[in-house]
């Protein structure tokens, strides 16, 4: 399977969302495809993990996010619950479970009753080893202003911190685990 072949359905070549899509995507999966080898005796699944890197925010056209090239309706934060219908439909489960549970350090349904989030109410959290690295790599990169550079740590930890210290520390956890 070819993740650029999907994304093309949803998006045209040479766009801003397509462009940032990518390139984001393309960072990920690096980012991750590095991290997994870091534990290769855990046996993560890399074919996975690169397909699912480049795939884990298809959802975004679908949110209002001029910034980024996207002028659909829904808020950003719904991206993945979006693309997860996306790739269910195609029957890419295991991919569309990646789109859901990568926004932030994973989502729980208390985050989503407490923030009063437009989002199902249900822990939509990195279980697997594969969505824990895709998060994980998803942290260091973003799609605004075509920042091509790795965010700092310390960065991340400052962005995370405003959504709680168990934010922090599942982070923090994840940096131990994956070196």
């Amino acid at each position: 399977m070819d993740p650029l072949d999907i994304i093309k359905d949803y998006y045209r070549p040479g766009t801003l969302a397509f462009e940032r899509l990518v390139r984001h995507g393309e960072q990920v999966a690096g980012k991750a495809l590095a991290t997994a080898a870091r534990v290769a005796h855990l046996d993560p699944d890399v074919t996975f993990i690169q397909e699912a890197a480049m795939l884990h925010d298809i959802g975004m056209f679908m949110t209002d996010s001029p910034g980024i090239g996207c002028s659909g309706t829904h808020p950003y934060v719904m991206h993945g619950v979006l693309g997860r219908r996306l790739l269910d439909r195609r029957g890419l489960h295991r991919h569309g479970r990646v789109c859901e549970r990568h926004i932030g350090v994973g989502i729980s349904a208390e985050d989503v009753r407490r923030e009063r989030l437009p989002l199902p109410v249900r822990d939509m959290m990195p279980e697997t080893l594969e969505e824990e690295i895709i998060c994980f790599a998803d942290k260091f990169f973003s799609k605004n202003n075509g920042r091509p550079k790795e965010k700092p740590v310390a960065r991340i930890l400052q962005s995370l911190r405003y959504y709680g210290d168990d934010k922090c520390d599942r982070f923090t956890s994840w940096l131990e685990k994956f070196g």
